[in-house]
């Protein structure tokens, strides 16, 4: 454990406070002592502290009182408390009181050492696990969707809406436009939140294993089950399960889901009862379940099962006002995991990010950017970052203007003309155009600078 753990121990038999307080100095860590209840609280109100050990009784203010005081005054502190009636009782009124543990006087020294180690390994993982949700939440809550578009607006007003109904809902849209995200966000809005939220693949289990993982099988079952094991449904209960792309599952398995949906309750493979599950239900899917429904495809009972609420995320071609707004998230994401200073885009790099039609949506937004950062050298992303797929797509008409020019309008057009040519790929610009391409990057900055200074 780290040196810096703060301890306060409180004792009013000085000779017990000055061993154990020598003691822990020795094993490196900062120990405040106190003779009293009321001195102890005065001393866990000015100082910061990790563990408190705490005699069960002193006079005036007693132990029990202590431990009251320090859960509302150092709230998630743990407190060990010394007593000397080793009996169950007090043992028991001290932990009912909130205490971590208790040690019976007289102890050993090792006895204080051993759990004033496991006391704060518990704290730390209380605190680690607080900042695990709380970045659970900032990653998948509703606040974190990225988007101002009509489209996406009135998504987030549908997941506000229905993230505490506990109804099952249908998310729809194509392959990487936010579909699990928008799951986690109504996951982590809804009264599940602190309960898990698990994902099932339905494109990637095989069928022949999909009944095991999912509903769970008995000891038995089939070669290879040497004990039960739970699904993935009972494993989410309490939560939220995801089935991601659920029109890819075949007939079979598509009877097998809705049995469980109607029944509230899942039966293992090898299994004869049904074992009940409080799981919420949130499916994907990329295709039409209706015309599959309509095909005999997929099963309507089942679609109807499913499809309580829906939630259609666009498609990225459809809210390019989004697109700026999502490109400076993942630049912000994918410069600080590399540690790189590259601050935004140039003007010409995010026309070009903006005019591409983004068959791959935002995940291949993400992947883009990602990839510029890492080939980036500047402080800025440039065009030539960009995968080439983006930089191919028609460009603004660069057809001669009609009427004259001056000579640095005409210079102007003729490098915006080259650049597009080019595909945006300035090196290859700068070769066309005979010019080194500091002198290209100097011609483009002037150029910004006058549109910025014409608006």
């Amino acid at each position: 454990m780290s040196g810096r753990a703060s301890i306060l121990i409180a004792d009013d038999d000085p000779v017990a406070l000055d061993l154990l307080a020598e003691v822990l100095r020795g094993e490196g860590y900062e120990v405040r002592g106190a003779t009293g209840g009321a001195e102890c609280l005065r001393l866990a109100e000015a100082h910061p502290v990790d563990l408190a050990i705490i005699d069960l009784q002193m006079p005036g203010v007693d132990g029990l009182q202590v431990v009251q005081r320090l859960a509302s005054l150092r709230p998630g502190v743990p407190v060990v408390i010394l007593t000397a009636f080793a009996s169950i009782d007090t043992a028991v009124e001290a932990i009912s009181a909130g205490a971590y543990d208790y040690l019976s006087k007289p102890f050993r020294m090792e006895q204080v050492k051993l759990l004033v180690i496991r006391a704060l390994e518990a704290r730390r993982l209380a605190h680690e696990n607080v900042q695990y949700r709380q970045d659970l939440l900032s990653r998948y809550g509703v606040t974190n969707l990225v988007g101002r578009s009509p489209q996406m607006v009135e998504v987030y007003k549908l997941v506000a809406r229905v993230a505490n109904l506990d109804s099952t809902i249908l998310i729809q849209g194509e392959t990487g436009s936010g579909k699990e995200l928008v799951a986690r966000a109504i996951h982590f809005a809804s009264e599940r939140a602190a309960n898990r939220f698990v994902v099932v693949d339905c494109t990637a289990l095989p069928e022949s294993l999909f009944e095991s993982e999912v509903f769970g099988h008995e000891r038995g079952a089939f070669t290879g089950a040497v004990a039960a094991r739970r699904g993935l449904l009972e494993t989410a209960a309490g939560g939220t399960c995801f089935l991601d792309e659920v029109g890819e599952l075949s007939a079979s398995l598509q009877a097998k889901l809705l049995r469980a949906l109607q029944e509230r309750a899942v039966r293992r493979v090898g299994g004869n009862d049904w074992i009940p599950v409080d799981v919420r239900i949130v499916a994907a899917t990329n295709r039409d379940l209706r015309k599959r429904v309509d095909d005999g495809a997929f099963r309507e009972d089942l679609y109807y099962r499913l499809n309580v609420v829906t939630v259609t995320v666009p498609p990225l071609r459809e809210r390019p006002e989004d697109i700026p707004l999502l490109s400076q998230h993942f630049l912000q994401k994918y410069a600080a995991a590399s540690r790189k200073a590259i601050h935004g885009f140039a003007r010409e790099t995010l026309a070009i990010l903006t005019a591409y039609h983004w068959p791959g949506n935002v995940r291949e937004l993400e992947h883009a950017v990602e990839r510029a950062v890492a080939l980036s050298s500047a402080t800025v992303i440039m065009p030539d970052d960009l995968p080439a797929q983006t930089r191919q797509q028609p460009g603004p008409d660069l057809r001669l203007p009609v009427g004259r020019m001056t000579l640095e309008e005409a210079k102007q057009w003729y490098v915006a003309r080259v650049l597009q040519e080019a595909g945006g790929n300035k090196v290859r610009a700068a070769e066309i155009l005979g010019i080194d391409r500091a002198t290209l990057y100097r011609i483009l900055k002037r150029q910004a600078a006058d549109e910025e200074s014409a608006e």
